[in-house]
This record gives C-alpha cells, structure tokens and sequence, in this order.
C-alpha cells in the first residue's frame, strides 16, 4: 500500500532563492515541452524527449531532471484523456472541454517537480536532504516533521518525492510503500449515513454534529466578504495568510471523525457500509443560499481516509451503497 508523507524543508535564505529559482526553472521548460507536444499532437514519452530534451539540456538542466519534466508533462497530458475520456470536462462540444482541448496545458511557477534518488537523498539522523538545483547540489537543507512522519520515512520511504511550494514555504512530499495489514471478514457492517447538518451519523449510536463546522465556514464566509470589500494591501495580505485555512481545519474534523468510527469497527470487528453520493452536486438543485452549505460539503473527503485501499485501516472493509433521501434503515 502506498502513501505520501510530507514533511517541511527550514532552508536558510540562499537555499530558499535556489530551490524557487530551481522551481521556477523546471516549470517554465514544462510549459514548453508543454508546446512542443501539443504542436506535435502529444507523442509519446520516447518522441517527445527526441524533440526536447536537447533544449532542456540547453536550459541548465541535469539529465536526470530534464527526463522527470518530460514525463511530467507527459503524465499531464495522460490525465487530461483520461479526464476526458470519463466526461469530467463536459460532453462534446462543451466549453469547459473545448477550452481544455484547445491550448497546450500550463504549469504555475510553483508546481510540484518530482525527485528520484538521484537526484535527492534523505539523512533521516540529521533531519537534512541533499537536493538537486539549477546551481549544483545543495546540501544541508534541514527538514521537520513529526515523529510518526520520521519513523515513517526511514521504514518505508521508497520511490519518488516531490518538491513544491505553498505561500514560500517549501515542502517534500515522499512516497512510503507501506506492508499491507492482514485483513478479516467482517462480523457485519456499521451503517453510516453522510450529510450537512450532522456530518455523520452511524448505527451505533455516534453522532457526528456540523454546527460547530458550519458556524466556523459562516464566519469565514463573512470574513472574507469584509476583507475582499477593502481592496487594501493589508486586507491582501490578511487573504492571502488565511488561505486553505478553512480547508485544514475542516480535514481535521473529518480526520476526528473517521478515526472515531473506523476506531469502533476495528473494535468489533465489523465493516463500514457508507452511502454513495458522487454527482450529488450535480442531482441536486437549491437556492443560490442553499448552493455554498452544499459545495462546501467535504463527504468526498472522508471515502478516502475510510477506504481500505488508501487510508486509515487496511483491515477495516468498506461496502458503498445508493445514496437515499430518506432516513437510514440499517
């Protein structure tokens, strides 16, 4: 079972400059291999580093870079088909998909760059990597993170990590191929029924209330409505230091949740069976007041952490049925 762990680089201030200017770089050579393989009709991994991987040598970059971008670009491409292909960006004809279709995709200066082991090593003791950069290897780049993060990484860390960075901070997020854990037959199900007013609602009894959450997603509605009507550069900033705010501290309460629940059914032994509401967003209609409670709605969010392909349990089995707009019948 694989899983990301991420953890936050403390650079000093040279180290910084490097690894934004190193970003910077790779992405802008992305955006044009971006070009060049739109301009071709996308060819394939191998032709596509025929026609560009000269200039990205010309560019500075090393060897081992200089393929990760190509595949990046590469990969994007595969998602966008594959979006496509599944009808996330509309039918035919639409102009969501024809604004997709239409112009080479494009990377922000900021973007994720993967890393192999080449080109980064992990000194778990010192908490410091040694990372690749347009002005040579920089060494020493001290890194922080929890201890279960630590005792992660230096058990399972395995594959590629990516750079990125958020608001000027830098993060590595690395990949940990973890064993998985031996599964059982569930001795039944423990029923879960999703929603807005209260976020979960089990069959044993535990309820999970959304007042608190949506008081606090009201607050910061009305917060950001205040500061957005200033248009001042301290109400700029106030914004911009607020950002993905709201979005952690609702992950933390689905994270509160799901332990709680999938805590129970490890207990007794028993599966969870959750509703299935993708597309509800797309079903349902409301009233403009309604359609904010809605689409800040995170259900999807708590699928993942439940899932015994991705998240908390591997033991713990899921079972997905219709959603209903009725009461539960378990």
């Amino acid at each position: 079972m694989k899983i990301v762990t991420q953890v936050k680089l403390m650079p000093d201030a040279v180290q910084a400059s490097v690894l934004e200017r190193t970003l910077r770089t790779v992405n802008d050579a992305a955006n044009r291999v971006s070009e060049v393989a739109f301009e071709h009709g996308v060819p394939r991994e191998y032709e596509l580093r025929k026609h560009t991987y000269a200039e990205l040598k010309a560019r500075g970059l090393g060897a081992q870079a200089a393929q990760h971008v190509i595949k990046k670009v590469r990969d994007s491409y595969t998602t966008l088909k594959a979006n496509i292909r599944a009808g996330n960006l509309g039918t035919e004809g639409s102009e969501r998909r024809r604004k997709a279709e239409s112009k080479p995709i494009t990377f922000r200066p900021q973007a994720a760059q993967p890393y192999d082991d080449r080109c980064l090593s992990w000194q778990y003791d010192q908490q410091t990597v040694s990372i690749w950069t347009v002005d040579g290897r920089v060494k020493n780049v001290s890194f922080v993170c929890s201890p279960d993060a630590h005792k992660m990484l230096q058990a399972h860390r395995q594959g590629e990590s990516d750079l990125i960075e958020r608001d000027g901070v830098f993060y590595l997020v690395a990949t940990c191929d973890v064993p998985e854990a031996e599964q059982y037959e569930p001795d039944g199900f423990i029923g879960v029924d999703l929603g807005i007013e209260n976020i979960a609602t089990a069959s044993t009894g535990y309820l999970a209330a959304g007042r608190g959450l949506n008081r606090y997603r009201k607050r910061q509605l009305a917060l950001r409505a205040k500061l957005q009507k200033k248009r001042t550069k301290s109400a700029k900033r106030r914004l911009k230091a607020r950002a993905r705010k709201e979005a952690r501290h609702a992950a933390n309460t689905n994270h509160i949740i799901s332990k709680t629940i999938v805590t129970e059914a490890e207990r007794t032994g028993r599966g969870l069976s959750l509703e299935e509401l993708k597309g509800i967003r797309n079903r349902v209609r409301l009233r403009k007041p309604q359609r904010v409670a809605l689409h800040s709605w995170a259900f999807a969010q708590l699928g993942p952490v439940w899932s015994c392909d991705q998240g908390c349990d591997p033991r713990c089995r899921i079972q997905r049925r219709p959603a209903h707009n009725s009461s539960p019948a378990w």
